[in-house]
């Protein structure tokens, strides 16, 4: 079937089907653009210039949408920000485009097409999603259907509402209940809308004993609309989820309906998961939701669909409050929002949108089952057959800790214990999340921090699979990363309180709990002039952390190092990043405290040498004075006349030494040169002291990285063994060729570390012993 634009009867809509998709073409080649054509690319075209006189063409107009669009990913090293633009994608946006068109016909057709086309997508969607006999508003903003409800509701339990106004709810506060769990912002965006004063929300705390931790609690809520009627309220409306904000949990449905309908209470539900309404099998918490008064559905994310509107599904007998609730339009023009919408649910069919939804859930299966098997990793899921949003944390036990006789002899050390792993914890799972998010940008992956659990990382394949592509290889990758991360998160997270404990324990040496940083630690040097009551900046102690981060960089080690502000303050520290490998702590700690220390000295030495040496030169310009007067009176004034004096010198020469002054910099004194001039060599003056070291500073053997613990067991051995068998074999050769020289054969030093029998071998050539049984007693 030839289903071109051309074969279109209306010309105007074949042209703009062609134009839409010449549209598109220039837009998405865009994106390949190589990097030369980006580097001649002027950067004047993004300074906004006058309205040119003579008008562009649309491909020039397209040109300067798509260096918008794409001009800076290349200076900021990003992906193209824009989703896959497939061919129901192309529906949607050709329905922006139609509707302007639409908008232009005779009054009376444009009547009959808008409700043709609001008829038939409102039934598509209340067969889908089990909605029976509903109505439908579309929507830009998705809190907006629900602003709409609340109106209707108002509408309809006020009745003097539209006569008296504000004063009929004066004299019984309306009250809109919500969960704790519900999208943040919500209830102050209602109150904003609908002008109601904040008390008018009442927050219903989730479960706390029985059930997930993230529903509604259903008995709570039923004290709470108790005693507002006692106090002379009326409980409007409830919000429940089907499929929280962050956990994707979903509250028990069916009972907050019947507590609804026992007390006169508008239900609305809103959620991620009504969207498995459309799939053959539907948990019975989520398929209560259709017995609901209303309902929110966002098909745009679930469908892959750009610039689709959010529907919303209500039931209700009265035209007439629906209209003045906005939820119905006389405007023809209102009515065209569902246009693309009702392009794309053709497109795509029964079978392309259940296919869809049922990808996704299908997505969020595999990676449960698959991290299942995965050690260190915990699930956050309601329910483990059927659940489309996965949330999961890394976590590790508290190693050597025993519950019970903790909570017998001191009971704060378990919580307080408890609560450091789960500090630490946060920050390594974030670090994870962004690993991974880096790693396979396809997996949609968001980090979220939850009250009770901490950071978590939330998979929901029916907000992001449409959109991004998200397929099964993904999720395999994206395990196969989670596998590839836990030995260097499980390896930084036993180190960490090591390394606080070496910090404490050295002199000089701060620790600094740095909640937000996922390394091994924070730590910073305390200089002698470091006033440590005061949080402002420090540039002394930001010179001297600046040189440590030189030097700990320049040791070329496995880890990482960087200096930035202290948490909680404006002084520099040093944080030490993630550890892959069994790291000597003993060995950081101390090298780092060592080079901070050597850098303070010097920094002093640097500081107090300008003043030493004008001392010093003050100092030897005044005895040099004094040394020449001495000259003068010794060699007489006869001396120093030019020509009496050289015949005086010629008859009578005078035997004087040559004095002078140097300058010792590193015992900041003077001395004299006469001993110089005599012995014709300059002297070495006073051996500065050593710089101290740390004891716990190992020698590394060659290709050993910075900071690695020394080598056990059998590896050590082998590895000994065969540099002492390299040298045994060079002791060889040399004894060897020793025999063919007359003179006596001198011990090297190398000797020195050899056997004793080795030794009195090589310095006693003249032995009658044979050389071969020599080489084999070597051996």
């Amino acid at each position: 079937m030839d289903t071109s634009p051309e074969k279109v009867v209306d010309p105007t809509l074949a042209e703009m089907g062609k134009n839409l998709k010449e549209a598109m073409k220039i837009l998405e080649d865009g994106q390949r653009r190589t990097e030369e054509e980006h580097e001649r690319q002027l950067e004047s075209d993004d300074v906004p210039g006058p309205l040119q006189g003579s008008g562009q063409d649309m491909v020039s107009i397209l040109q300067l949408v798509q260096n918008l669009m794409h001009g800076d990913e290349d200076k900021a090293h990003q992906s193209s920000g824009t989703q896959n633009i497939g061919e129901q994608a192309h529906m949607a946006l050709l329905g922006h485009s139609l509707g302007a068109y639409v908008s232009t016909l005779h009054k009376e057709k444009l009547r009959k097409l808008t409700t043709r086309i609001l008829s038939d997508t409102t039934l598509w969607l209340c067969r889908i999603f089990r909605y029976e006999n509903g109505c439908a508003y579309f929507h830009e903003d998705e809190r907006e259907g629900l602003v709409k409800i609340c109106r209707l509701a108002i509408h309809s339990r006020y009745e003097d509402f539209v006569v008296d106004g504000f004063n009929v709810l004066f004299n019984k506060k309306p009250v809109i209940y919500l969960s704790a769990a519900a999208r943040p912002g919500l209830g102050q965006y209602l109150c904003n809308q609908l002008g109601l004063p904040f008390p008018c929300l009442c927050r219903v705390p989730c479960n706390t004993v029985f059930g997930s931790q993230h529903q509604m609690d259903v008995a709570f809520l039923e004290k709470l609309i108790k005693d507002d009627i006692e106090k002379g309220r009326l409980p409007l409306l409830l919000v429940a989820s089907a499929g929280t904000a962050a956990v994707g949990h979903t509250d028990k449905i069916g009972r907050l309906k019947e507590l609804c309908e026992q007390y006169g209470v508008w239900l609305h539900v809103d959620g991620v998961n009504l969207a498995t309404l459309a799939l053959g099998y539907v948990s019975s918490s989520v398929l209560a939701a259709t017995k609901c008064d209303s309902m929110t559905l966002t098909p745009g994310p679930w469908l892959g669909l750009p610039a689709v509107p959010a529907v919303t599904l209500y039931k209700h007998d009265d035209p007439a409050l629906t209209l003045v609730a906005g939820l119905t339009s006389n405007k023809p023009t209102d009515k065209l929002r569902a246009l693309p919408l009702w392009l794309s649910l053709q497109y795509l069919g029964l079978d392309g949108i259940v296919e869809r939804i049922k990808h996704a859930c299908q997505l969020s299966q595999r990676l449960q089952e698959n991290l299942k098997k995965v050690n260190h990793i915990k699930i956050l899921v309601e329910d483990e057959l059927n659940s489309p949003v996965v949330v999961f944390r890394f976590f590790q036990e508290l190693p050597n800790l025993d519950l019970g006789l903790t909570a017998t002899s001191q009971p704060s050390m378990a919580s307080s214990a408890a609560g450091q792993e789960k500090h630490s914890c946060n920050a390594l799972n974030r670090w994870l999340g962004e690993q991974l998010k880096q790693l396979v940008p396809e997996g949609g992956l968001t980090i979220m921090d939850l009250e009770a659990e901490g950071t978590c990382m939330r998979f929901s394949p029916l907000m992001t699979a449409a959109v991004l592509g998200t397929q099964v290889e993904d999720v395999d990758q994206l395990v196969a990363c989670i596998k590839s991360k836990l030995p260097v998160l499980t390896c930084t997270l036993q180190l960490r309180e090591e390394f606080r404990q070496e910090v404490e324990a050295t002199a000089g040496l701060l620790y600094v709990d740095d909640p937000n940083w996922p390394g091994i630690g924070v730590v910073r040097y305390e200089h002698a002039s470091d006033d440590k009551s005061s949080l402002k900046s420090d540039p002394e102690g930001e010179k001297i952390h600046a040189g440590l981060l030189k030097k700990l960089n320049e040791l070329e080690s496995d880890l990482v190092f960087k200096m930035g502000p202290e948490y909680r303050s404006m002084k520099s520290c040093i944080s030490i990043g993630m550890a892959s490998d069994d790291v000597d702590i003993a060995e950081l700690v101390e090298t780092i405290a060592v080079t901070a220390r050597e850098i303070e000295e010097n920094s002093r030495l640097l500081e107090n040498m300008t003043e030493v040496v004008r001392k010093g030169i003050q100092e030897a310009q005044d005895q040099l004075q004094k040394a020449n007067e001495e000259r003068l009176l010794e060699e007489g004034v006869l001396r120093q006349i030019p020509v009496v004096g050289s015949v005086l010198n010629w008859f009578s020469p005078l035997q004087a030494s040559r004095k002078g002054r140097s300058f010792n910099l590193t015992a900041g004194s003077l001395e004299s040169t006469e001993q110089t001039y005599v012995s014709k060599v300059q002297g070495a003056g006073v051996t500065p002291p050593a710089t101290p070291s740390g004891t716990r500073i190992k020698q590394r053997v060659p290709g050993q990285k910075p900071f690695r613990r020394s080598l056990r067991g059998s590896d050590a051995m082998s590895e000994t063994s065969s540099v002492s068998h390299i040298e045994d074999l060079e002791k060889m050769d040399q004894l060897s060729n020793g025999p063919e020289q007359d003179t006596p054969e001198v011990p090297s030093p190398q000797a020195a570390n050899q056997p004793e029998a080795l030794q009195e071998k090589a310095q006693h050539p003249k032995d009658d012993c044979p050389q071969v049984e020599e080489l084999e007693s070597l051996r």
